[in-house]
């Protein structure tokens, strides 16, 4: 019997979902199928973000995955509860509640923090320290909690920021999402991630 496909799921918000990427290919989801299957792994992917999600909106998400029996879920979120102002306990909370139920499945889960929204182009220089301080209480709440639901966290949020101020190419034309270039940038950064857990459910797998 051949082995099961590996079921990818992507969860999250509009990063997640690959808004501001030229083609489908360039997408986070796509670029890590990319790289797994070039490990051997046979990748069923899913991708279930939803472009403007915040943190509350993850729990519909993760209703629409649990029937698919993930193996492993990438979750991507938090911009939007900047962007919005949602009191990071709250965002911080329904991500804990997300994490707990995926993890209920089986599946591993690897969680992305908010970006240091500082990054984007338009947020004017004075307010860039304040901006860069309340992401970073976000970011370090949502790594307590993912770390304690079971979830991996990928910490690539300060090398991530500084790729995208150095580089402007890295935003797409509405200098607020990634470009095709900035999703290669951030899945360069999440593939170690990814495929370290993976690597690890295979050998579990065959031992």
């Amino acid at each position: 019997m051949a082995p099961s496909p590996f079921r990818l799921l992507v969860l999250g918000d509009s990063i997640a979902y690959g808004t501001g990427a030229s083609r489908s290919e360039d997408t986070i989801g796509r670029r890590l199928a990319t790289e797994l299957t070039a490990d051997g792994f046979d990748v069923d992917l899913h991708v279930l973000a939803v472009p403007g999600a915040v943190s509350a909106d993850l729990a519909a998400q993760v209703r629409r995955a649990v029937p698919l029996e993930p193996d492993l879920a990438l979750v991507v979120i938090g911009a939007n509860d900047l962007a919005r102002f949602v009191p990071a306990p709250q965002a911080t909370a329904a991500l804990g509640a997300a994490v707990t139920a995926l993890r209920a499945t089986g599946s591993d889960v690897v969680v992305v923090p908010a970006p240091d929204m500082s990054m984007v182009p338009f947020v004017p220089p004075g307010l860039r320290p304040l901006v860069r301080g309340a992401c970073a209480v976000l970011q370090q709440s949502q790594t307590r909690v993912a770390g304690a639901g079971g979830a991996t966290v990928a910490p690539v949020v300060a090398d991530l920021a500084a790729a995208f101020v150095a580089d402007p190419a890295l935003f797409s034309a509405d200098r607020f999402h990634p470009s095709s270039a900035g999703y290669a940038r951030i899945s360069r950064a999440l593939a170690p991630y990814v495929l370290e857990v993976a690597r690890a459910r295979r050998d579990e797998a065959a031992a």
